[in-house]
């Protein structure tokens, strides 16, 4: 049965954090639980959110819930283990709105690091607004 991957020592890393305000927009807030925060990036293109799991991973589903208006349109998932090169495993397109958004991952192979790529957005500016993010799946034997 898939479970959430994202455990207390899952390190996450982001590209940008609007006006450098991570005590009010941090990445922290996309795994609070806490649909009254957010991680917001600053404007650009390429916005980006980083995982590095304790142990090699299987991924399942990746589920995400955005501001609508401020969205991936097209989103891309890069994966790799402990000390190789990020290559791509997928991309996804949600919609834009204030929806879970819901994605399998099928025929990707374990990895310890994910990368999320948010390649477009809906926002003129490239910002992107995420209210939780949740990776499923299984450690990897």
């Amino acid at each position: 049965m898939a479970t959430s991957l994202i455990c207390r020592e899952t390190q996450s890393r982001v590209s940008s954090t609007l006006n450098r305000d991570a005590k009010q927009f941090g990445k922290k807030y996309m795994f609070d639980s806490n649909e009254e925060t957010c991680w917001n990036s600053d404007q650009g293109e390429n916005q980006w959110v980083a995982l590095e799991f304790p142990k090699n991973v299987k991924m399942s589903e990746l589920k995400v819930q955005f501001q609508g208006g401020f969205s991936g349109r097209t989103c891309r998932l890069e994966g790799c283990v402990s000390g190789g090169e990020f290559t791509a495993l997928s991309q996804f397109y949600p919609e834009d709105n204030n929806s879970t958004h819901s994605f399998p991952i099928q025929e990707v192979p374990a990895v310890s690091r994910l990368k999320i790529v948010f390649e477009d957005s809906s926002d003129f500016f490239g910002r992107i607004i995420v209210y939780s993010l949740e990776i499923l799946g299984e450690q990897a034997s």
